[in-house]
């Protein structure tokens, strides 16, 4: 018989096959298979791209030029445009305000074929310490109120160019699915006056059935009531809810338990798309972050949302992510 469990942040529940439980070699899944050709995000093509917004470069080089190790620019077909003021209005029963906000694309280094789990340490450390100083520098425009970055890998998980890439978007609003994890926090901590992210690291160190992986900062585990199959969260283990507030000394500690974490995934399964996101608090409001704890939720494309999950809301997982884990932990 399956089993029901439900989400103690957001109140959602998900269906987990624990009689007949899903193996990597059960999955039929698009494999990612990199063409290459002339790519914009390429050493030498620089000039193809908008002019660089921030880069760590070698000195002896100039802007927009080569010589650069991590680069960010602005999307050239944004989603919202950083021009403008709101202008909230209404139609009727309907709220509209203009699509002001801002895109930047973080091109992670110059190699075209390179995933995270590819580069270095300190390449890794690199692409940290940028975007969380774009998501610093982005909050402090007043009129956003969430930054949202976000990382789609490979065609199956929206890439639409192959280089590996990291998105930002700044956003007037807080969205639906940041709002509702952040209701539940509160809720959760107004009861027990605990964050429920300590509470959730406490506990899966103890049980230590769905821990993959953990160092002196992080943590890396599938979650117990997890969505998709092998979905996998990074979790800062001492309390913090900000994202780009993210101490210097932890920097080192994340970029190795995420690469380790991806070199996991990708192992297991050949040529892998996925989809990481960063969960952090908003900005530019009097948002406490006593209850809240940033993380990063990464989630392999193994399986298709289809119509009993729109429908109802509810996930289901053909594998346990106890399995997962001991699978990942394993390889």
């Amino acid at each position: 018989m399956a089993e029901l469990r439900r989400d103690p942040i957001v109140g959602r529940w998900v269906i987990v096959d624990i009689k007949n439980p899903s193996e990597p070699k059960d999955f039929e899944y698009e494999q990612y298979i990199q063409k290459g050709g002339t790519c914009p995000f390429c050493y030498g093509n620089e000039s193809m791209t908008p002019s660089e917004i921030e880069c760590f470069r070698d000195r002896s080089t100039f802007s927009n030029t080569s010589g650069w190790q991590v680069r960010v620019i602005p999307n050239k077909f944004p989603a919202l445009q950083v021009e403008g003021d709101l202008e909230r209005k209404g139609m009727g029963i309907y709220d509209m305000l203009n699509g002001v906000g801002a895109h930047e694309v973080l091109i992670e280094s110059p190699y075209h074929y390179k995933d995270i789990s590819d580069l270095l340490d300190c390449e890794v450390e690199n692409i940290i310490t940028m975007s969380c100083r774009r998501a610093a520098d982005l909050a402090m425009d007043k009129r956003f109120k969430y930054i949202m970055i976000f990382r789609n890998y490979g065609h199956a998980a929206g890439a639409s160019l192959e280089h590996p890439h990291t998105q930002i978007i700044a956003l007037p609003m807080v969205p639906k699915n940041v709002a509702e994890e952040i209701k539940g926090s509160h809720d959760y901590f107004g009861y027990r006056e605990r964050c429920i992210f300590c509470d959730i690291i406490r506990q899966e160190l103890q049980e230590n059935e769905r821990v993959i992986l953990e160092n002196k900062y992080f943590v890396s585990l599938c979650p117990f009531v997890s969505r998709f199959p092998f979905e996998i969260w990074i979790l800062p283990k001492k309390h913090n809810g900000s994202y780009c507030r993210m101490p210097s000394e932890e920097v080192p500690a994340l970029a190795s338990i995420l690469k380790e974490t991806i070199g996991k995934i990708k192992k297991v399964f050949v040529n892998l798309s996925y989809n990481y996101i960063i969960h952090s608090a908003p900005v530019n409001s009097d948002f406490d972050t006593e209850y809240y704890h940033w993380h990063i939720e990464l989630m392999p494309k193994l399986m298709r949302v289809a119509g009993f999950e729109w429908g109802t809301g509810f996930y289901v997982d053909p594998t346990p992510p106890e399995l997962a884990a001991k699978i990942l932990k394993e390889i």
